[in-house]
């Protein structure tokens, strides 16, 4: 996943406080220009994966954590229980997306290249489908007709007019096995928050009936700033995205913790 642009950024603020002077020099020629080069910069590739992975770490951590509190079965099982899962959990979430990004990218490299055979040797039926697709958008007959002979003067251009245009395939560019990486990683920090308090509780005295509560304050700090920062990638409203995922957190929370409440004891 890529970030936004320093002038896409300057255009939507733009756009949010209505200032033309401010919107006119983001579309300023040199502007246009200079953002050609900071888009998808290796600072902003991966913000997406950071920040979902840790807050699916996080929530799912909390979540075993408040579970075993309410079941209050100690902070033994809390610590065995808190690390397998953030472990399992965390290979887990970077084996799906070094797999997801992986298979997106293969696939599109076949669809690449049953476009490029088709272009070559069905040149007609595909100038006819992009044809096609451009009158569905509302182009003139002649609009669309010039449109793809333009497209279609470079065999390379006119292959990816075909993905973008008819399949709605955009090329991932991003890095399989770096994805995982990133999202494990952030997977891992963010998970051992819950458990921070659990595990200095093996240096320092610190009772069961003080950890939960200084678990949950630091839990709650997390997943609010963790929310907030998805404003890095939705551009939504920061204070909102993080209670949206306080809220979203303490629900799972919850519940993980009535259910332990309510199964106390099934055991003997």
């Amino acid at each position: 996943m890529t970030g936004p642009s320093k002038r896409l950024e300057e255009a939507r603020k733009a756009f949010e406080h209505g200032d033309k002077q401010a919107s006119a020099r983001a579309h300023a020629h040199k502007a246009i220009s200079q953002a050609s080069e900071e888009h998808g910069g290796a600072e902003s590739q991966y913000l997406g994966e950071m920040v979902y992975g840790g807050l699916d770490g996080i929530i799912t951590t909390f979540a075993v954590v408040s579970g075993v509190a309410g079941a209050q079965l100690g902070t033994p099982v809390i610590l065995i229980l808190g690390l397998a899962n953030l472990f399992a959990d965390g290979f887990s979430m970077a084996t799906g997306a070094y797999l997801s990004t992986k298979s997106e990218q293969e696939y599109y490299r076949k669809e690449w290249e049953r476009e490029a055979w088709e272009v070559q040797h069905f040149p007609d039926g595909e100038r006819s489908e992009l044809i096609e697709v451009y009158l569905k958008r509302g182009y003139t007959e002649d609009e669309a007709h010039q449109l793809v002979q333009i497209q279609s003067r470079e065999p390379k251009r006119w292959v990816k007019a075909m993905m973008l245009d008819e399949l709605g395939m955009m090329e991932d560019e991003s890095n399989p096995f770096t994805n995982g990486l990133v999202t494990f990683i952030s997977f891992i920090l963010a998970g051992a928050v819950p458990l921070i308090v659990y595990l200095l509780g093996l240096a320092f005295p610190i009772s069961s009936e003080v950890a939960f509560p200084i678990s949950i304050a630091l839990s709650a700090l997390a997943l609010f700033g963790l929310g907030a920062s998805k404003v890095l990638v939705t551009k939504l409203n920061p204070i909102r995205s993080g209670l949206e995922m306080l809220i979203v957190g303490g629900l799972a929370a919850g519940v993980a913790y009535i259910v332990g409440a309510l199964l106390k004891g099934i055991g003997g």
